[in-house]
């Protein structure tokens, strides 16, 4: 299974911030990931294609390009400013 989890403005745009999911066939790196769960509609295509996202993998950044078993925690989050 799949642990997503989604942080700051994400959370509050898809109205989740966690779920756990099988890998679904094809899916076989992060960027399919992106792209199934896009296919949920358009507030999540336009959350998972917003400029600057980071995505991490068992807790490390990772590409989009980062394989996937099933197994691992893949969380999405939006680019972090302060001042």
């Amino acid at each position: 299974m799949l642990k997503l989890l989604f942080f700051a403005r994400l959370r509050e745009d898809l109205g989740t911030h966690e779920e756990t999911l099988e890998l679904p066939e094809g899916v076989t790196s992060v960027a399919a990931l992106r792209e199934f769960l896009c296919r949920r509609g358009d507030n999540w295509q336009t959350a998972l294609h917003r400029p600057g996202l980071f995505v991490a993998v068992g807790q490390q950044v990772a590409g989009w390009e980062t394989p996937l078993q099933g197994d691992e925690e893949v969380a999405f989050f939006p680019p972090v400013t302060g001042g």
